[in-house]
């Protein structure tokens, strides 16, 4: 009987298990899925880093793109907010490039780079409402996905 027949049958008293209880195990850092999110993620990065790197490219144009807003919370021309954007957006897309070449550096700095833009779209919501949300939530997966991995010791030693 292989190891996944006898995880299936622990615990079933008609095939010999002590309880009637099965036994659960805790998920894997190392699934398919949390691998593949992670795989995603930095495609997700990179996508993202290029269309933040033109959101503020069109920022910093002074186009007719965003909307003049008046007085805000935060003191920061449209122009300034473009190169905060274009800043980030380039750095989040080294960065996902970096998890798609497997570098050891990309999944803590990608999980700070993810929060920052995370902020940086908050801070950026009268501008471009529905978009910053969108935006957001990509960042929550990204942070999840690059959180959830966990580095099989074993395999790199």
């Amino acid at each position: 009987m292989s190891s996944q027949e006898s995880q299936q049958v622990r615990g079933n008293p008609s095939a010999g298990g002590p309880t009637g209880q099965t036994t659960r195990r805790a998920p894997d850092g190392n699934s398919g899925w949390v691998s593949g999110g992670v795989v995603f993620a930095g495609v997700l990065m990179l996508c993202s880093g290029v269309l933040a790197a033109i959101q503020g490219i069109a920022a910093i144009a002074e186009d007719d793109v965003y909307a003049r807003i008046g007085d805000y919370v935060f003191k920061m021309n449209l122009t300034g907010w473009g190169w905060l954007h274009l800043i980030l957006g380039i750095i989040v897309a080294v960065v996902g490039g970096g998890l798609l070449s497997n570098q050891p550096w990309a999944r803590v700095v990608g999980i700070v780079v993810a929060s920052l833009s995370l902020i940086a779209q908050f801070l950026f919501l009268p501008y471009l409402p529905i978009w910053s949300v969108v935006v957001m939530a990509i960042d929550v997966f990204i942070i999840w996905a690059l959180a959830s991995y966990h580095v099989n010791r074993a395999a790199t030693a």
